[in-house]
């Protein structure tokens, strides 16, 4: 199980890198565009680089942050990597640890499941609406909701991994030190 859990991270860890590269050479695509706009002769000698054609590389930027944001917060930062206020945490008995694990991880896993109903109910609203400028690149079936589905996908991964915290806290108990202690095997 540990080996099917480590290739699913690392692929996860994959596909965030290759969004990210993918983000960064758009970028460098935006500012090669920018440049050459100044440089009218090469847009009257290379219709392609005609910066108009270029509008949705913007977008395209924005769309990719919005999901390396979320997809890495819902599989790649471990538990341990996020900041914590621990000073209470780390000065209280391991039973005490264990049931501020215990509630935190279920009041988490509750309320982002909780808000999946209404998270729901605003993305039907955004199946009617596309984009301003990637239907230029990926065509017309590219809709709002399609960009923003990643937000439900990180309410449910991130919902369980406190669910599962919670769980393991009251099985395991919650110590500091312990290694994957946030359910995730390590590295």
């Amino acid at each position: 199980m540990k080996t099917i859990v480590k290739w699913f991270l690392r692929g996860a860890e994959f596909v965030a890198a290759m969004m990210m590269a993918a983000m960064f050479l758009t970028f460098i695509l935006q500012i090669a565009v920018r440049y050459s706009a100044k440089l009218s002769w090469l847009a009257k000698t290379f219709p392609l680089l005609e910066p108009s054609r270029f509008g949705w590389t913007l977008e395209f930027c924005l769309a990719l942050w919005v999901w390396i944001v979320f997809w890495g917060a819902a599989f790649v930062v471990r538990e341990r990597d996020h900041v914590t206020f621990d000073l209470i945490y780390g000065q209280v008995s391991p039973k005490t640890r264990r049931w501020f694990a215990i509630i935190g991880g279920t009041v988490v896993c509750a309320g982002l499941l909780w808000s999946l109903e209404p998270t729901w109910s605003k993305f039907y609203i955004l199946r009617l609406k596309t984009t301003a400028t990637l239907s230029n690149l990926l065509g017309d079936w590219v809709r709002m909701r399609d960009i923003y589905s990643v937000y439900i996908l990180f309410l449910v991964v991130v919902g369980a991994r406190y669910g599962w915290r919670a769980i393991s806290a009251f099985r395991h108990g919650a110590d500091i030190d312990q290694p994957g202690h946030d359910g995730v095997a390590e590295k």
